[in-house]
């Protein structure tokens, strides 16, 4: 009986152990899928004001000018990020009390 009891024991001690490893795992990917989306929203970002740039009427292009087009809708695309996150939040804390 007590060897019975050790083995599902160490059984469990196995799984949880497992579990941890696993859990691990998906913070790293989750990290992972969101240093791709940063990258993503950044490319989407550049593409944006490279093709308003093109549709523009001006011959010629001053790189200084679109690069800091692109910066600033950079920061305007970071700064809704944030303000959607913290409205996230105060709906999950209005939810919770």
């Amino acid at each position: 009986n007590e060897k019975e009891l050790q083995d599902v024991v160490k059984r469990q001690e196995e799984k949880m152990l497992q579990l941890i490893d696993k859990s691990g795992e998906v913070t790293r990917l989750k990290g992972e899928v969101s240093q791709l989306k940063r990258s993503l929203q950044r490319a989407e970002t550049e593409a944006k004001v490279l093709w308003e740039e093109m549709r523009g009427q001006k011959p010629v292009v001053d790189a200084t000018y679109v690069q800091e087009r692109v910066l600033l809708r950079q920061e305007v695309d970071k700064l809704r990020l944030l303000l959607l996150e913290k409205e996230d939040e105060n709906l999950l804390l209005s939810d919770k009390y």
